[in-house]
């Protein structure tokens, strides 16, 4: 029997197509949450704005791609996908609570702080993606 090697192209495409247009939904709606505007930011030159919203990209890719491996079907798929967007959010939300100040510092250029919210966005995708497995 001879494998066709492309029989599945058409449900990568529509999974591919639909992860790219879910993680833009997230980083749309991230930065409509964050009081800064990391595009604009970014365009200036500002490392911290860079890392922080990496860190948020990178944060939910990691679950998303959990998801994206164990979803049945593309609207299993974009249901987890949207709890993996409220962690992210929420834990954005709970850094800027335990940070007071937060975007300010962000909005200085203050890499030590981005750095800090990339890395709680990235610990909360771990957990995320491990918590997805049960």
């Amino acid at each position: 029997m001879k494998t066709n090697y492309l029989e599945t192209l058409p449900n990568f495409l529509a999974y591919f197509g639909s992860s790219v247009a879910l993680t833009a939904l997230f980083l749309f709606l991230y930065t409509l949450v964050t009081p800064h505007r990391e595009w604009a930011l970014i365009r200036t030159g500002n490392n911290a704005a860079a890392i922080s919203l990496s860190g948020a990209a990178i944060g939910f890719a990691i679950p998303f791609a959990s998801v994206i491996i164990q979803s049945q079907n593309l609207i299993d798929m974009a249901i987890w996908a949207l709890v993996v967007l409220v962690v992210q959010i929420g834990a954005y939300l709970v850094a800027r609570v335990l940070k007071p100040g937060l975007s300010a510092k962000i909005e200085a250029g203050d890499t030590a702080h981005g750095t800090v919210l990339a890395a709680i966005a990235v610990t909360a995708g771990i957990l995320n993606a491990a918590c997805m497995t049960y």
